[in-house]
């Protein structure tokens, strides 16, 4: 059962413990809440100010374990803080282990102070959990996306539209390198992992797939260098850096340009017009 009353203190006390600056936010000149504001806290966890307020009020319908997670990840929770969060609540908290998709709040604060950088979290299935704002402008929205969708590799054989990003000299490569990086994440996870049942999935719709999943090759790397093909602005490279969560199998790649190249000035012009870039 849901215990509303310890529910709404956990939410409003994590909620005041957060200072603007921990999440990437401007602290301004007028601030009087002690900590975030309800309206901040609910923009952090993609939902309605309303909705998070009447939790905060004991009000409102029982909140689903999407919600709850999404909660968990805007107030940069802990894992032990998530799974009380989700008791509170009248769940029972998920298996941990890795492949899950909570994001360590030391991940996070890495993130919220990438603003002005593409940046992303990702699983090691190339499902994006978080990205920053210029991250989004970059690469798209990735919280459109749904189910198998989510996984840049399963993306990649499941929908030719997603290779309109990357430069066709670049398809090849891309083409073995994702094919190569799910069959070692099969061979750590197992028969029945969600890799399993990607790479299945894949076995029957594609037949470039099927042609590289035979050649069992593994070992490949991404390139340091990544050319993305942007409709708005065009070519553009960046070298990526990689900050990996042991804990969670989760990454944190960092896209940046050389300094002065025609690159980085495209990069500064999309912090100006945003995405446009589908999902």
């Amino acid at each position: 059962m849901i215990d509303r009353a310890a529910l709404a203190d956990f939410l409003r006390t994590r909620r005041e413990a957060l200072q603007p600056e921990d999440v990437g936010l401007p602290r301004g000149v007028r601030r009087r809440t002690r900590g975030l504001r309800r309206e901040e806290a609910a923009a952090l966890s993609h939902m309605s100010t309303d909705y998070y307020a009447r939790l905060e009020r004991e009000r409102g319908p029982q909140p689903s374990e999407q919600m709850l997670a999404s909660i968990a990840q805007g107030l940069h929770l802990s894992r032990a803080e998530r799974d009380h969060l989700f008791r509170l609540a009248g769940h029972v908290p998920s298996e941990h282990g890795l492949g899950g998709e909570h994001i360590s709040p030391g991940l996070l604060r890495v993130l919220d102070r990438l603003d002005d950088t593409p940046a992303e979290v990702v699983t090691e299935l190339g499902e994006t959990l978080r990205q920053s704002r210029l991250g989004v402008a970059l690469t798209g929205d990735a919280s459109l996306r749904r189910g198998s969708m989510r996984s840049l590799g399963y993306r990649w054989f499941a929908d030719p539209a997603s290779r309109a990003l990357y430069l066709p000299d670049d398809h090849a490569f891309l083409s073995r390198l994702f094919a190569s990086g799910l069959r070692e994440i099969v061979g750590r996870r197992g028969p029945g992992s969600r890799a399993a049942d990607l790479a299945d999935d894949l076995l029957r719709r594609s037949e470039e797939f099927r042609d590289l999943w035979a050649r069992h090759e593994v070992g490949l790397r991404p390139l340091d260098t990544k050319h993305f093909l942007h409709p708005t602005v065009g070519e553009i490279e960046v070298h990526c850096q990689t900050l990996v969560d042991p804990g969670t199998s989760h990454s944190l790649l960092v896209y940046t340009a050389a300094p002065g190249s025609e690159s980085a000035e495209k990069l500064r012009l999309l912090a100006v017009v945003g995405p446009a870039v589908p999902a």
